[in-house]
């Protein structure tokens, strides 16, 4: 059994019993009349990449910043939570200055990244929480050692970036909602969870069970599907159901990125980005006409 962070005092069973009946009147509520994104294609949300879909685009045989960010204004996205390594927080490309005008002149707004490791050097992880505040980012999806978690709670206090914990596969510390979940418990309520739903999918876990789970405390969402716990595929063509996460999140406000990361043929994967791009903006729709 799951403990609901973010419920209160309401358990699951209450909890689902009354989202259950107001669904249909409250979902549209959050969408796009009432968020003055009436005719947009994603509606409430964010739609955007974890530009980690776009690595295979390479120059001097490293992941293109330059190349990342002329696919995206292809692809018409205007949100990213960057990989890493398309903006390095340190070294001679880290990002800055250059890196947000580039971004703004592609109407491209940096909304999250990572995934990035923090451990329990507090100067370390407070680099990256310095970087966020520079550049305008709102979260983080990270990878926490549990024993910095006090560390990183002063530093969510101190700069207001959020950290969604990334579940990762079966095997992985962070694979299940419960080891999120503890982990969690008693810390900053902009501790939280960025939802993979790929790898919640990996681990036999319903994404639409953790975004209930984690009400309030989801910070990030990587968008992607899987086919009988084991294939990575187009969204849409795997078992995420999607609409219902898409309802769980409106019902929610969720504000950050809504984040599609697609991991297969890295060397030229724009067809399929596009594909996912349209099965969510439908999906969305569908959301919206609920």
């Amino acid at each position: 059994m799951t403990r609901d962070i973010g419920l209160g005092r309401m358990g699951r069973r209450q909890f689902l019993a009354t989202s259950g009946a107001a669904a249909g009147a409250s979902v549209l509520g959050l969408g796009m009349r009432a968020r003055g994104d009436e005719g947009s294609p994603e509606g409430p949300f964010k739609l955007g990449l974890q530009s980690y879909s776009l690595r295979g685009l390479v120059k001097d045989g490293k992941p293109s910043f330059a190349e990342a960010l002329e696919a995206t204004k292809e692809l018409g996205v205007h949100y990213w939570e960057a990989f890493p390594a398309h903006v390095p927080i340190e070294g001679p490309e880290r990002g800055g200055s250059p890196v947000k005008a580039a971004m703004d002149r592609a109407k491209v707004t940096l909304s999250g990244y990572g995934v990035v490791a923090l451990g329990t050097d507090f100067a370390a992880n407070r680099r990256y929480f310095e970087f966020a505040k520079r550049m305008g980012i709102e979260y983080l999806s990270a990878d926490p050692d549990p024993k910095a978690m006090d560390g990183i709670d002063r530093l969510i206090e101190a700069f207001d970036v959020a950290v969604g914990i990334h579940n990762h596969g079966p095997g992985h510390r962070y694979s299940s909602i419960e080891s999120i979940q503890k982990v969690i418990e008693g810390h900053h309520p902009k501790m939280g969870c960025c939802i993979d739903t790929g790898h919640f999918l990996r681990s036999k876990i319903d994404p639409v069970e953790a975004a209930l789970a984690f009400a309030g405390r989801i910070h990030g969402v990587h968008l992607k599907d899987v086919k009988d716990a084991k294939t990575f595929t187009i969204l849409g063509k795997g078992d995420l159901r999607l609409v219902e996460l898409l309802k769980v999140l409106a019902k929610q406000k969720y504000h950050y990125c809504l984040a599609i990361e697609y991991e297969e043929n890295p060397e030229k994967p724009m067809d399929d980005i596009k594909a996912c791009l349209a099965a969510a903006r439908h999906a969305i729709a569908e959301v919206a006409k609920a």
